[in-house]
């Protein structure tokens, strides 16, 4: 079975999840803190929203493993995994912001081979097999590529917040703020996507889990992007990452992380 017969699944998946999250947006609805020290939110539409596209995988596919935020791992040692973030960006959809995504990567034998990002309020979707990547919306369907940029100096640089760092990390991150031409703030799973469209050059973030990531990475990628970790290791399990359009640009942050 390749990757390509999962295409039309993937956009089942996506269709669901956001059928099921949309009558929750901007309405006044629960919400809980899953942490202990910090806030980190939790909706009514973040596990409807898991619990279906669960439920249709284990329909189709009952041998995959699932690995989600809301309910944890089942079978994550199998041939084919699901990793699902039914929401990314759960504090800008509280806020009412339609910066948030759901996140839909599918791995085979661990390695991210299919991802897709899908804003239903938008009606967007990237996603992308490491080998291409496309954008479906409003305007139709392209291929997405990433841009060329030559330096740091003229990069456009995202991160969702340095409040979301440690110190040590927080001032690493300050060297390439101060490096980049530009530099703001915001985006979640977002800025990767429009790293990917061309828009903007570096995405830098810290405490990843890998349902953060996994989709995005063969999205970014397929669009002729680079993402690893700040040590230049491979990004699916999370951690401190760095994305880039352009690899002079990805080795000019890492330089700056690591000094």
């Amino acid at each position: 079975m390749t990757v390509i017969d999962f295409t039309a699944f993937i956009g089942r998946l996506a269709t669901t999840s956001g059928e099921t999250i949309l009558p929750f947006f901007r309405t006044s609805l629960s919400i809980d803190n899953k942490s202990s020290h910090d806030f980190d939110p939790v909706t009514e539409a973040d596990r409807a929203a898991e619990a279906v596209m669960r439920r249709l995988i284990k329909g189709n596919f009952p041998k995959h493993g699932i690995v989600g935020e809301e309910f944890g791992s089942e079978n994550e040692n199998a041939e084919y995994v699901w990793v699902l973030d039914p929401i990314d960006g759960t504090k800008s959809f509280i806020a009412g912001f339609p910066i948030w995504g759901t996140l839909i990567a599918l791995l085979h034998k661990g390695t991210p081979v299919f991802g897709m990002m899908h804003q239903p309020f938008i009606r967007e979707r990237f996603y992308g097999d490491s080998g291409s990547a496309t954008y479906q919306g409003p305007l139709g369907e392209r291929k997405l590529a990433v841009r060329r940029c030559a330096s740091l100096g003229e990069a456009t640089a995202f991160t969702t917040s340095p409040l979301l760092m440690n110190t040590a990390d927080r001032a690493a991150f300050g060297r390439v703020e101060a490096a980049a031409r530009l530099t703001r703030y915001g985006g979640d799973c977002y800025s990767y996507c429009m790293l990917a469209a061309g828009h903007l050059d570096l995405v830098v973030e810290t405490e990843l889990k890998p349902y953060d990531i996994a989709a995005l990475i063969p999205i970014i990628t397929g669009a002729g992007g680079v993402v690893t970790t700040w040590d230049g290791k491979p990004a699916q399990s999370g951690g401190r990452i760095v994305a880039a359009g352009d690899p002079r640009v990805h080795e000019a942050a890492i330089k700056l992380l690591n000094s």
